[in-house]
C-alpha cells in the first residue's frame, strides 16, 4: 500500500461519511419542517379560525339581541349592544382574513357569512331602527323577516365552521403522517450512522490502529532498554513504515549520543565540583570584602577625623599668626577631610544595599514618604519648597531603603531648583503587575544625553561649589529599586524640570491604595 492509496482511501471514506450525513440531515430537516408546518396549521391557523367562529356567532347574537331590545322598548341603550356587536364583527373579520390567507375555501365561506350579515343589516335592521327613531314602530313582519335573515346568517356560519372542522381533521391526518415519516427518517438515519461508524472503526483499525499498536510494541522494547533492537513494522501503510524508519534512526542517534553522554557526564561532574569550589571561594571572598569595607571605612574615618580636628585646633590656636592664605589652606584641609568622610559613608551605605536587610515586609509608602519628608524638614523649610504626593500603595520591601529612596529623590528635587520656589510631586499609576511611580520637580532639569551618566556612582553634572553632594544619591536610588525587583529611568520627554520614573511590584496580597 502506497501513501497515496492510504490517503485516497481515507479521503473517500470521509467524503462518503460527509455525503451520507448531509443527505440524512437534509431528509430529517425537510421532514421536520413539514411536520412543524402541519402542526402549526392545526394548532394555530385552524384553531384560530375555529375560535373565531364562536366569537363571530356571539357578536352576531349581540346584534340581534340589541335590535330586538330596541324594537320592543325604543330605548337607545339597547342599541349600544347592537353597535358593539358590529364593531366586534369587523375586528374578528380582519383577524381571520389575515389568518386564512392560504385557506381560500374557508376564507370564501367566512366572507359569505359576512355578506349575509351585511344583507341582514341593510335590508332589515338598519331600516327598522331608522323607522323607530322617526316615531314609527317595528312590525311583526319586520321581526319575522329579521329572524329569517338571522337564521340564514347562522346557517352560513355553520357551513363556515363545518369547513374548518373538515380541514382540521384532514390536517391532523397529515400531521400524523408527517410525524410517522419523521420517526422513520430519524430511525433510518441513526441506523445508517451506526453502520457508518462501525465501518469507519473497522477501516481505521485495519489501516491505522493495528500498525500503530505494532509500532508501539516495538518502541516499548526500545524504551525498556533494548536499544540494539531494530524498529520494524510489517504490513503497514507507507506513512507508518516511514515513521518506524525515523524512530529507528533516532534510536541509532540515541545510541551514539548515549556513548558520548557517558563521557560528558564525567566531565560535568568534574566541572560541577570545580564550580562549587569556586562558588565557595567567591562566597568567602565576598564576606572578606564586606568585612574589609567595614573595617576600612572605620580605619579611614579615624585619621580623617584627626586631620580635621587638628586642623581646626591649629586654626584656633594660631589664628592671630596665620595670614589669609594659611587660613584658606586649613579650610581646604578640613573640607577635604569632611568630604572624604562623607564619601566613605555613602560608599559603605551603597555596598550594604540588599545585604544588611533581614527580609521584606508590607511597607506603607504613604508612611515612608512622610518619614522622608520629615527628615528633610529643615531643607524644605529653608527653600520654601512644596512637596506633595498622590495616595501611595503598600508594597513588599525594606522600610529603611524605601524611606532612603524618597529622601534622595525629594532632596534632589529641592536642591536642584531654579529661581521659582521648588515644587516636588510623587505620583503613581498601576501598570499591570507593577506600580509605576514618578518624581516630578520644577528645577533646572537634566539634559537627555546625561540619562545614563546620572545613575553612575560618583558621577556629577555640576561642581561642588555650585551644588553640594557626593554624586551617589541617584546611583543609590537605582540600586534600591532594582533590589526590590523594579527598574528606574529618567523621563527624557519632560523638559520643564526633571522627572524620574521607577517601578515596584504589586503586593502579592493584591493592590492597595
Amino acid at each position: 500500500m502506497t501513501p497515496t492509496t492510504l490517503r485516497r482511501r481515507l479521503l473517500v471514506a470521509f467524503v462518503a461519511i460527509g455525503a451520507v450525513t448531509a443527505l440524512g440531515l437534509s431528509a430529517v430537516v425537510l421532514t421536520a419542517v413539514r411536520s412543524v408546518a402541519a402542526q402549526n396549521r392545526v394548532t394555530q391557523t385552524l384553531f384560530t379560525s375555529y375560535a373565531g367562529t364562536a366569537e363571530l356567532n356571539q357578536a352576531i347574537l349581540d346584534e340581534d339581541i340589541g335590535f330586538r331590545g330596541f324594537a320592543l322598548t325604543r330605548e337607545e341603550r339597547f342599541l349600544q349592544r347592537y353597535v358593539e356587536g358590529q364593531r366586534t364583527v369587523e375586528v374578528i373579520a380582519k383577524r381571520l382574513d389575515a389568518n386564512e390567507g392560504h385557506l381560500p375555501q374557508i376564507r370564501a365561506a367566512r366572507r359569505a357569512v359576512l355578506a349575509r350579515v351585511q344583507e341582514w343589516r341593510t335590508s332589515v335592521l338598519d331600516p327598522a331602527i331608522a323607522r323607530v327613531r322617526a316615531g314609527g314602530r317595528v312590525t311583526t313582519a319586520d321581526l319575522v323577516r329579521s329572524q329569517e335573515e338571522y337564521d340564514a346568517v347562522r346557517a352560513a356560519a355553520a357551513r363556515y365552521r363545518a369547513l374548518i372542522l373538515a380541514e382540521r381533521k384532514a390536517s391532523v391526518r397529515d400531521l400524523e403522517r408527517q410525524n410517522v415519516t419523521l420517526y422513520v427518517v430519524i430511525g433510518l438515519g441513526l441506523t445508517l450512522l451506526l453502520v457508518i461508524g462501525v465501518l469507519s472503526w473497522l477501516g481505521l483499525r485495519r489501516w491505522v490502529i493495528q500498525p500503530l499498536e505494532q509500532l508501539g510494541h516495538e518502541v516499548d522494547r526500545v524504551e525498556h532498554g533494548e536499544l540494539a533492537h531494530e524498529v520494524v513494522v510489517t504490513a503497514s501503510p507507507a506513512e507508518i513504515a516511514t515513521l518506524a524508519g525515523q524512530i529507528d534512526r533516532m534510536r541509532l542517534r540515541i545510541l551514539e549520543e548515549y556513548a558520548s553522554a557517558v563521557g560528558a557526564r564525567h566531565q560535568a561532574l568534574e566541572a560541577q565540583q570545580l564550580v562549587e569550589e569556586q562558588a565557595e571561594d567567591l562566597r568567602r571572598s565576598n564576606a572578606e570584602l564586606e568585612q574589609f569595607a567595614y573595617v576600612a571605612s572605620h580605619d579611614l574615618q579615624e585619621p580623617l577625623r584627626k586631620v580635621a580636628s587638628f586642623c581646626q585646633l591649629l586654626e584656633r590656636r594660631y589664628k592671630d599668626q596665620l595670614d589669609e592664605r594659611g587660613e584658606q589652606y586649613i579650610a581646604f584641609a578640613v573640607d577635604g577631610a569632611k568630604r572624604m568622610q562623607q564619601l566613605i559613608n555613602d560608599l559603605l551605605a551603597f555596598s550594604r544595599v540588599g545585604r544588611m536587610t533581614t527580609g521584606f515586609t508590607d511597607v506603607d509608602l504613604d508612611q515612608a514618604f512622610s518619614q522622608a519628608v520629615a527628615q528633610l524638614d529643615v531643607v524644605i523649610s529653608e527653600s520654601g519648597a512644596q512637596v506633595t504626593s498622590d495616595p501611595l500603595p503598600s508594597v513588599e520591601g525594606a522600610q529603611s531603603l524605601l524611606v532612603q529612596l524618597f529622601q534622595n529623590l525629594v532632596g534632589n528635587g529641592v536642591k536642584f531648583h531654579g529661581d521659582a520656589p521648588p515644587r516636588v510631586h510623587i505620583g503613581v499609576t498601576p501598570a499591570g503587575d507593577m506600580w509605576e511611580f514618578t518624581c516630578r520637580d520644577n528645577g533646572i532639569g537634566i539634559e537627555p544625553q546625561y540619562e545614563e551618566k546620572i545613575f553612575v556612582i560618583f558621577q556629577r553634572l555640576h561642581g561642588r561649589d555650585v551644588y553640594s553632594g557626593t554624586g551617589i544619591g541617584l546611583a543609590m536610588c537605582k540600586k534600591i529599586v532594582e533590589y526590590h525587583g523594579g527598574r528606574m529611568w529618567l523621563d527624557t520627554t519632560v523638559t520643564d524640570g526633571a522627572a524620574f520614573r521607577w517601578t515596584l511590584p504589586v503586593n502579592q496580597g493584591g493592590p492597595t491604595r
